[in-house]
């Protein structure tokens, strides 16, 4: 698929900053600029109103910050974002709120070049996916009435996490399970622990169910890293995991982890 024009806002209260992101778009192929804003308000009205394809989005602006405007507009409803920030800590946010990357000044040409090459991408699979969704709907009325065709749920493929005061992703694929740590919860991989700014229900919810099962209030495990189910005299659950790690299960999600490892 040839690269069509995106049209950018660019949502910034700093003039320089306005300029210095529109400067490194000229350099971009079919990019055009459709609007700049330099408060939150002004934001809203003018993704409502320009409908751009890709937003530079300031974390902190006046009148309403760059999460209030995502807050107002709706994540399904935003353009492909890029957060911008001078302080790294908001990327988490950025991608609590599913923003396509993030950047944090001052940045380079690299750094710029990658990120837009991500909202670009963002937006031609967002594309490709309502044209599938219009071709199935296409077929099935032309085939007659049929069942609509059960939408398939996104799930989480990385995790951003806190190391050591840096911002890191780590890949679902590698974590072996999770623990709830205050509000929040903490990743295991590997034998490493990482802190997440989630709530373990909103990382049950995140997870593919396939994979991962909450099997206690505090812990969702990884079912291929169990090895056996544990029960104490005492009429304790609990799981065994191939490292050895032993998991707490209550008593009302035994059974239906049972069927889930087959009897195990």
């Amino acid at each position: 698929m040839p690269d069509r024009t995106l049209r950018v806002l660019i949502a910034d209260d700093e003039p320089l900053a306005r300029q210095h992101i529109a400067d490194r778009l000229a350099h971009e192929e079919n990019v055009e600029i459709a609007g700049t804003a330099s408060d939150g308000l002004e934001t809203v009205e003018m993704i409502r109103r320009l409908k751009p394809d890709v937003v530079f989005l300031d974390v902190q602006m006046p009148g309403a910050t760059g999460l209030d405007v995502i807050d107002t507009i709706g994540p399904d409803e935003m353009p492909a974002t890029i957060f911008v920030t001078a302080f790294d800590r908001y990327a988490l946010n950025a991608f609590d709120v599913a923003a396509v990357d993030y950047l944090v000044k001052p940045f380079d040409d690299e750094r710029f070049s990658e990120a837009f090459r991500r909202a670009r991408r963002s937006v031609e699979l967002e594309e490709v996916d309502r044209m599938t969704r219009r071709l199935v709907t296409l077929l099935q009325e032309s085939d007659g009435p049929q069942k609509p065709a059960p939408a398939q749920r996104e799930y989480m493929d990385r995790i951003p996490v806190e190391s050591r005061g840096q911002l890191r992703v780590v890949p679902v694929s590698k974590v072996d399970y999770i623990t709830a740590s205050g509000p929040y919860a903490e990743l295991h991989v590997g034998g490493n622990t990482y802190a997440v700014r989630e709530r373990m229900q909103t990382l049950e919810e995140r997870l593919d169910p396939d994979v991962f099962m909450r099997v206690h209030r505090s812990v969702i495990v990884r079912l291929d890293r169990i090895d056996t189910m544990l029960r104490s005299p005492g009429g304790d659950y609990a799981v065994k995991l191939k490292d050895g790690t032993e998991l707490s299960v209550s008593r009302a999600r035994r059974d239906a982890l049972e069927q889930r490892l087959g009897g195990v």
